[in-house]
């Protein structure tokens, strides 16, 4: 064509060598109007038309698709072919504009599949086996191999060089590589260890104290764990560090459907005594005692029938008040709604301290999530402490301003 259009500017008259610069210039010109035309049309069709109806299906995977991008890389590749197939009409230049041709549309063609990774990602992530089968750090080694790949081909053909060449002076960088994707190298491993042992899902609740990290697992890569902490924040972890250190996943808890409450409760030591007569008769009208005390009282009519006189039984088959109030929490955990039955369930005296005695609650709450979990533990401990009284006990506490005010040697009596 270049030479049609030479012959065709020399016959009207125009030097031999400024025809050869316009001819090329035409048609270079009327290359890059063509390419540009079928990029505008390309575009419209993918940008817009393609738009109007992935819209309108009730199909999700095409809109992942339209929101990744994928179809947007391709309105690029059109003008490249233009190009490609008027690199003939250029004498001088045609070996440069194939070459140059083909690498961008190997270029595009990279990212077009980098996004059809992603959006293959996305579509994975809408059914449930993706939060204990992710597979994202595989699709971005997947895309490393793959842009590794794309651009030795494409820089060979730029330099008219077999990839082959290019591929084996990569493999003698091996050691260099090694260094420069290390953390590449580590977070692989560590993504096939995860995986393959079920280490971490999205979703879970973990603990990684060396990295202030206490949250949800929101996503996991190649090099890195995202997590949401509860404040919102959020905080990264290098995947590599879950293998190399220790962490807490509360995702036992959470299948178990039990989340453990053990809260103290310090007893002032002085209080605690033995039941008098008129206290037992008192504490029967409490729904969970009576029955023990019944019991409790026919065990000791037995063993003082069988003791001599000489025998002082009473002694050691008198009820206390810290003994009696440790049944009704006991009792009251048993029938209380939000406990799990089928769990371990005690409530426990344990060493003496400066600050009296902690009588311990161990049981699990039915609730797991945080919010439900703090409303079934606030209601035990807010109805433990107002029965205390009713057993003769006092709570344990620091004086206070208030407690000095009502002291009797304040008022020096």
């Amino acid at each position: 064509m270049v030479e049609y259009l030479n012959n065709w500017l020399i016959s009207i008259g125009t030097g031999s060598e400024l025809s050869y610069y316009i001819a090329n210039g035409m048609v270079l010109a009327g290359a890059i109007l063509c390419s540009f035309i079928t990029a505008l049309i390309s575009k419209r069709i993918i940008i817009v038309v393609l738009p109007f109806y992935i819209k309108k299906s009730r199909n999700i995977w095409d809109d992942i698709l339209l929101e990744k991008k994928v179809f947007e890389r391709l309105h690029h590749i059109p003008p490249a072919l233009i190009l490609y197939k008027f690199a003939s009409a250029f004498t001088g230049l045609r070996i440069w504009v194939e070459r140059i041709s083909i690498a961008y549309m190997i270029i595009i063609g990279l990212m077009f599949f980098s996004a059809l990774l992603d959006a293959m990602d996305n579509i994975y992530r809408t059914y449930e086996i993706s939060k204990s089968r992710p597979i994202k750090g595989y699709i971005q080694i997947f895309k490393v191999v793959l842009f590794i790949v794309g651009i030795v081909i494409a820089t060979g053909i730029l330099i008219d060089k077999s990839p082959w060449i290019l591929l084996s002076g990569v493999g003698a960088m091996a050691a260099a590589l090694l260094i420069i994707f290390k953390e590449t190298f580590m977070g692989l491993v560590a993504s096939l260890q995860i995986s393959a042992t079920d280490m971490v899902r999205i979703g879970d609740w973990i603990e990684a104290p060396r990295y202030e990290a206490n949250g949800t697992v929101v996503d996991i890569t190649l090099h890195i764990i995202k997590i949401q902490n509860w404040d919102k924040s959020i905080t990264t972890i290098p995947t590599y560090a879950l293998i190399s250190e220790s962490f807490k996943n509360w995702r036992g808890m959470q299948e178990a459907g039990g989340r453990l409450i053990k809260r103290s409760i310090y007893i002032d030591i002085t209080s605690v005594r033995f039941c008098s007569d008129e206290m037992l008769e008192k504490l029967k009208g409490i729904k969970y005692l009576k029955e023990h005390i019944e019991i409790k009282a026919t065990e000791m009519e037995k063993s003082e029938m069988k003791a001599s006189p000489e025998d002082n039984v009473e002694d050691f088959r008198l009820m206390t008040n810290l003994g009696l109030f440790r049944v009704y929490i006991t009792s009251f955990l048993k029938n209380h709604p939000g406990i799990r039955q089928d769990m371990t369930l005690m409530v426990r005296p344990l060493m003496p301290v400066e600050s009296g005695i902690p009588l311990e609650i161990y049981a699990f709450s039915a609730e797991t999530s945080w919010e439900s979990y703090e409303a079934v533990q606030s209601d035990i401990i807010e109805h433990i402490l107002s029965v205390v009284p009713e057993f003769g006990l006092r709570i344990f506490q620091k004086p206070s301003g208030y407690d000095v005010k009502n002291s009797k040697h304040y008022y020096g009596e």
